[in-house]
Order: structure tokens, then sequence, then C-alpha cells
């Protein structure tokens, strides 16, 4: 499972590079408010990201065939739960919802970038290799 997971260390390293760019940032417009939002929604979407590379690889070392209608329901409920996370948050009223928002769409961004330049990067053979 181990060989299905190697893209990422790169995506942990972008997510703490969003962090480090952004954390300050929010501190600085609005305080420990804005700092918690970013700090959610990067923990949030790296938390829905990990696992839902964890159940793909899982599923693509155990049941191959069942790896698309597996994979899209992970990200069907990934998505289902960070909608609900925002929608709780709003209902709350909370200060770093805005901070919140910057800061997942500002996560996802990196974490599909870095993924697509590991991909560009890496050397996948086109027959499996034993």
């Amino acid at each position: 499972m181990r060989k299905r997971l190697t893209h990422l260390p790169a995506q942990l390293l972008a997510m703490a590079i969003v962090l480090v760019v952004t954390v300050p940032v929010a501190l600085w417009r609005d305080g420990g408010t804005g700092a918690a939002g970013v700090v959610a929604a990067v923990g949030l979407v790296t938390l829905s990201y990990v696992i839902s590379s964890l159940v793909i690889a899982w599923i693509d070392l155990k049941a191959r065939h069942m790896l698309v209608p597996v994979a899209m329901a992970t990200y069907i409920i990934k998505f289902t739960v960070i909608g609900f996370a925002m929608w709780a948050a709003l209902t709350t009223e909370w200060g770093g919802l805005t901070w919140m928002g910057v800061g997942v769409i500002v996560a996802v961004i990196a974490w599909m970038t870095a993924h697509a330049v590991w991909v560009w990067r890496a050397k996948i053979p086109y027959v499996e290799i034993q």
C-alpha cells in the first residue's frame, strides 16, 4: 500500500506552505479568529484528502474493480462533510468563517496543484512491474 501513497509527502508539504503563508495574513488581518479559520480549513481539507487517499489506495489493493465507484463515493462524502462543516460554522455566526472559506479554496487548489506536479514528475510505468 505504501507505493500507492507516494504522492502524500508532496501534498502535505503544500499544506504546510499554505499554513505558513495564510495564517500570518489572517492573524494580521482579523486576529486569532481569522487564523483559527484558516487552520480549521487547512486541517479539514488535509484530513479529507488523506482519508480519501487511504481509502482509494486500500480499495486499489484489495478490489480494483470497485475503484471508480468507491473513489466517487469517497469524494461525494468528502465534499458533503466539508459543506456541512461550513454550514455549521455559518449557523454559529463565527467570525472565522470568511477565512475558513478562503482557507478551503486555497488548500484545495494547493493540494490539487501539488498532486498535478507530482504526477507530471512521477515515473509511472505503463505496465505492472513485479
